[in-house]
């Protein structure tokens, strides 16, 4: 008989460079864009390389593990838009939300966009893919509940469109643009008010 090992938490040096990895990566995907190098963020997190792979072997792995850590506020966020009376317009804040998520790192939208067409490829963004896409389709449960949002609209459809807004964005695209963007893409989901 083997006895149970007890959970042991990690050394406190292996910790020290995750987290250090973490903040490295979050300021280069957002100063540099998801595209940086990652032999630069182990050098500036004073690791080398192979300590980086250890903890995070693909670029989507630090991604998915830098999302989870930027998550609270979306989360937060979420909660205060749950607690409008107004479904339409929980689903519009939501959409904005998620477009400004999307635009903290440069790049970002491009990753989640092929998580979402390969939804099985065991990529490690399909975990914080699902999570939104939940999330996005609650919105659009609620939305369509009220009357708001077309029948045949769907929760990754609306996902893919933050995606694509976020990155036109990050692409130099002027407030008064994305409003007009953001103003047809919501005609194209809403139940339309009239009758032919």
């Amino acid at each position: 008989m083997t006895a149970k090992q007890p959970h042991r938490r990690p050394r406190v040096d292996v910790q020290r460079n995750r987290n250090a990895l973490l903040e490295t990566a979050q300021r280069h995907f957002r100063e540099r864009g998801v595209d940086t190098s990652l032999e630069a963020i182990a050098k500036d997190a004073g690791v080398g390389p192979a300590t980086l792979y250890r903890h995070f072997p693909t670029r989507d792995d630090l991604l998915a593990a830098v999302l989870q850590v930027n998550s609270d506020e979306l989360a937060r966020q979420r909660k205060e838009i749950e607690s409008l009376k107004a479904p339409a317009e929980g689903l519009d804040l939501w959409l904005r939300a998620l477009g400004d998520y999307f635009s903290a790192f440069q790049g970002l939208s491009g990753p989640l966009m092929t998580a979402v067409q390969r939804p099985d490829s065991g990529n490690p963004l399909t975990i914080p893919r699902d999570a939104l896409v939940l999330a996005t389709e609650h919105f659009v449960k609620a939305a369509r509940g009220a009357g708001c949002v077309r029948p045949d609209v769907q929760g990754s459809d609306l996902f893919l469109t933050a995606c694509s807004v976020a990155s036109i964005r990050r692409n130099g695209a002027d407030e008064n643009s994305l409003a007009r963007l953001r103003s047809m893409i919501a005609s194209g989901y809403r139940e339309s008010d009239t009758t032919s």
